[in-house]
C-alpha cells in the first residue's frame, strides 16, 4: 500500500463525516438547513470553530452562484478553502531546515507521554542517515528508565550514537552534554528527547524551559527547532496541548502522528488556522517511511478522496 493510500485511509473517519453531509446536497439547492448541517459536520470532524467559521463564510458566499449549487461544487469550495488554510503551514521541511541551518542543528522534541516522540526521533534520525548526514540522539527523558533504553535501542537499530546518563539525572545536564558532544564530533543534527509527563518533583514546563536555556548558553541560537509531537487520535486535546507547549517553550514546528483510521484528522486544520505553526511531518504508520513531510495538496486530496482544486 502506497503512502498516499495510507494517508487517505487515515483520514477515512473525517472524510466520512464530511461526505455524509455533502451527499445531502444532491439534487437540492443549498438552503440554510443544509448549510447548518454541513457546519455541524465540519465541527464534528474536529476542524475547529475558527476554521469552520471561515469555511462556511466562503461556502455561503460562493453558493450564491449557480455552479456551486451541487454537492460537487460545494466540495470544490471546501477543497480550495482548506488548501488556502493548510498551505500557510506547509514547510519548510526538516531536511530543508538542517540543510540551510547552522551545524550542529539542534532540535528539541517535546510533547506529552504516548504521542510517539521517541519513535519520531528515530525515524528522523534514520532519514538523516539515509541522506548522508550525521545525527546524534540525546536521551533527555531521564524520568523514565524505559525511555532512555528505548532511545538506545532505536539508536543501535539505525546506527546513531546516543548521549545518555543514568535514570533520574538532570535533563538539562544531559542536553548540555549532548550539545557539547555534537560540537566536538562535528555532527549535522542533534535530536533531544524530553520527558512527556508531569513529574512528582518537577513541573514539566519549567524543566523544558531550563533545558532550553542551558542549550542556548552552550550554543547561542539553539535550539534551532522546537518540534512538538501530537497524537492525531485525541482531536481537540491536541490543540490544547499545542497551545500549552507553544506558550511555554515557543514551538517552531509540529509533527502529527498516528494518523490512522481512528484518527480525527480535522485537527490539522484547526491547529493550522488557530496557531499558524508549521506542520513539518505527518505519520500514518509504524514504518520509517510512514513519517512523511506534510503536503497541503496531498492532505486535501486524501481528505476528499480526489485531487484538490486550487482554481
Amino acid at each position: 500500500m502506497g503512502w498516499f493510500q495510507r494517508l487517505s485511509e487515515g483520514l477515512g473517519r473525517t472524510r466520512h463525516v464530511v461526505q455524509q453531509s455533502l451527499d445531502r446536497f444532491l439534487g437540492r439547492a443549498p438552503d440554510e438547513e443544509l448549510l447548518e448541517e454541513l457546519e455541524a459536520a465540519l465541527l464534528a470532524a474536529d476542524l475547529g470553530a475558527n476554521a469552520v467559521d471561515r469555511l462556511m463564510r466562503q461556502v455561503r458566499e460562493e453558493t450564491r452562484g449557480v455552479d456551486a449549487q451541487t454537492s460537487e461544487g460545494i466540495q470544490n469550495v471546501l477543497s480550495r478553502s482548506l488548501y488556502s488554510i493548510l498551505k500557510t503551514v506547509a514547510g519548510p521541511t526538516i531536511d530543508q531546515l538542517v540543510t540551510e541551518g547552522p551545524k550542529p542543528f539542534v532540535t528539541l522534541v517535546v510533547g506529552v507521554n504516548g504521542v510517539g516522540k521517541t519513535t519520531t526521533i528515530a525515524k528522523i534520525a534514520q532519514r538523516m542517515m539515509q541522506a548522508g548526514r550525521r545525527p546524534l540522539l540525546v536521551a533527555g527523558d531521564t524520568f523514565r528508565a524505559a525511555a532512555i533504553d528505548q532511545l538506545q535501542v532505536w539508536g543501535d537499530r539505525v546506527g546513531v550514537e546516543v548521549i545518555r546518563q543514568r535514570h533520574g539525572a538532570d535533563p538539562a545536564a544531559v542536553a548540555f552534554d549532548g550539545v557539547v558532544a555534537a560540537k566536538a564530533r562535528m555532527v549535522d543534527v542533534v535530536l533531544i528527547d524530553t520527558a512527556g509527563r508531569l513529574h512528582t518533583k518537577s513541573n514539566l514546563m519549567d524543566e523544558l524551559r531550563k533545558v532550553k536555556r542551558v542549550i542556548a548558553q552552550e550554543l547561542p541560537g539553539a535550539p534551532h527547532e522546537v518540534l512538538l509531537v501530537l497524537d492525531a487520535t485525541v482531536g481537540q486535546n491536541a490543540l490544547a496541548q499545542a497551545r500549552q507547549f507553544h506558550e511555554a517553550v515557543g514551538v517552531t514546528g509540529l509533527a502529527l502522528t498516528k494518523l490512522d483510521g481512528t484518527a480525527r484528522g480535522g485537527i490539522v486544520v484547526a491547529i493550522a488556522e488557530e496557531l499558524k505553526l508549521p506542520l513539518r511531518l505527518i505519520g500514518v504508520g509504524e514504518g520509517a517511511d510512514d513519517l512523511q513531510d506534510f503536503n497541503a495538496e496531498a492532505f486535501v486530496a486524501a481528505l476528499f478522496g480526489q485531487p484538490t482544486s486550487r482554481s
